[in-house]
Order: structure tokens, then sequence, then C-alpha cells
């Protein structure tokens, strides 16, 4: 089950206002304090505002992408904690890698199951 996660901030990044509101009141509900951003300029202005500990993040989003979001963030040492959970629609073997490779824990794809997301969020806060 879930264990504290009080305190426990998760920026949440997609250009999809359904989505944005679907994650953050799923995430709310076991709470979790929620932060969220629309593009990828908001998201590295919202990760340096609040250094949240996981962002769970969209890769096809206007202007930056996820996978440039990431690479930015995982240039910073304050955000050398900071995990990246990445939860987008492209699902192909070389988007998975470039998740990884720019430093995601995990890759998700939508649609998305919600408990597959509540554990993701779980494990990955928990072991990293």
């Amino acid at each position: 089950m879930m264990t504290t996660t009080s305190k426990k901030r998760i920026l949440i990044v997609d250009d999809e206002p359904n989505i944005l509101t679907a994650i953050s009141f799923l995430l709310s509900q076991k709470g979790y304090e929620i932060e969220k951003a629309v593009n990828g300029k908001q998201a590295l202005q919202k990760a340096e505002a609040t250094i949240p500990d996981i962002v769970i993040l969209d890769v096809m989003m206007p202007e930056m992408d996820g996978f440039q979001v990431a690479r930015r963030l995982r240039q910073k040492a304050k955000f050398d904690n900071l995990r990246i959970v990445f939860l987008t629609a492209r699902g192909t073997q070389e988007d998975r890698f470039q998740g990884y490779e720019t430093g995601g824990e995990v890759y998700l794809t939508k649609p998305f199951d919600n408990d597959e997301l509540l554990l993701t969020v779980q494990e990955v806060l928990e072991f990293g």
C-alpha cells in the first residue's frame, strides 16, 4: 500500500489539459503535493522554483519536448535526486531508448492505467 507521501512534490508536465487534470487529481488524492506545467519552458521554471521529487513528463509538447526538458534538468546538480517518469503517446523502441538516455527512470505510454501510474510513482519515490 501507499507509504508516507507527505510533502512529496510531483511536477506534472503535459500540454493536454484533460490529462494534466486527471493525473493531478489522481495523485493529489494520494496525498502528493502537485505542481503543473503545460510546456517545457514552464516545466523548467516550476522545477527551479519548487525542486520536485519527481517529474511526470510528456514527450510531445510545443517549443521544447520532454526529452529536451529532461536533458536540461539532468545538467544541474540541484536535480541529482530528481526522478523522471515519461508518460507519453510515443512508444517506439527508439523513443523509449531516448527517454532512458536523457535520464528517465521509467517510460510509460498513453493511454495509461491509473493503478500502474500510482504504483510507478510510489516505487520510483521509494527505490529511485
